[in-house]
């Protein structure tokens, strides 16, 4: 066995391991910080109103100067003790968009509220009360009480939420998960998306702010967000699954070589 051949490709075997380690575990900080271009964040601020879509319960309050008058167009029931804000009970009373995208509504009848903002609704159903000659001067509420999206992958908290907000932003929802693990690919947040039954992927990089003026800054109700696992966090799944493990290969690979050399 030759001693000094071992003492020279020894420590550069170990060097060269801890290389390896050191490059396959650390995120740059380019990987890692939002929104790095703030400075070119645009000035006119997005609002994308949220449209009614198949599934959704809505909760739909009609009211006039005359609340006797209003009542037959008004769901109630005598086992929510007129406790309105209860949200369990608002969807047992909503109404449910059908796949059609029509509703049945007391006295109205059936019509369609599909792909229209609830202000849109709202507008439309005092047309029919008023145009109908059912009511004078109503005020209508309309609300989307089941609202809801899903977070998957490298976030704190994944799973499905409600939300009550007219408009929620793609930073709030993720902020709602419990914002994305230093694992997080935040180059390439991935929105999974249906309307009128066509399903969309969009690509969404958090490091900069290009998006902000896109149809993906405010997501709609069922959307689903996946942030897929950064390439350090990929290697130690499959390759080096612990750190019991690596030292475990570095005790192979040393015991390999004195073999050789003896």
């Amino acid at each position: 066995m030759n001693p000094k051949l071992i003492s020279v490709r020894l420590p550069s075997l170990l060097k060269l391991l801890c290389a390896f380690v050191f490059i396959t575990s650390c995120a740059t900080k380019k990987e890692i910080l939002y929104f790095q271009d703030s400075g070119n964040i645009p000035e006119e601020v997005v609002r994308q109103m949220t449209q009614i879509q198949v599934n959704d319960i809505l909760n739909i309050t009609v009211k006039t100067i005359d609340p006797e008058a209003a009542a037959p167009y008004n769901r109630t029931d005598a086992a929510s003790g007129g406790n309105s804000n209860n949200t369990t009970m608002l969807k047992l009373q909503g109404y449910l968009v059908r796949p059609d995208g029509t509703i049945t509504f007391p006295i109205l009848g059936d019509f369609s509220v599909l792909n229209m903002t609830t202000k849109e609704a709202q507008e439309y159903i005092i047309k029919l009360l008023v145009d109908g000659g059912h009511l004078k001067k109503p005020t209508v509420i309309v609300r989307i009480v089941n609202a809801k999206f899903t977070v998957l992958g490298e976030v704190k908290k994944p799973g499905t939420y409600e939300y009550d907000e007219e408009t929620l932003t793609l930073p709030q929802a993720l902020g709602l998960a419990g914002d994305l693990s230093i694992n997080g690919v935040r180059e390439d947040i991935r929105i999974i998306r249906e309307v009128d039954g066509v399903r969309t992927v969009a690509q969404v990089d958090m490091t900069k702010t290009d998006w902000f003026t896109s149809p993906y800054y405010n997501i709609k109700q069922n959307d689903v967000i996946v942030v897929n696992q950064n390439g350090p966090a990929v290697k130690r799944a499959g390759y080096i699954p612990s750190i019991g493990g690596l030292m475990g290969a570095v005790s192979f690979i040393i015991t390999l070589i004195l073999l050789i050399q003896s």
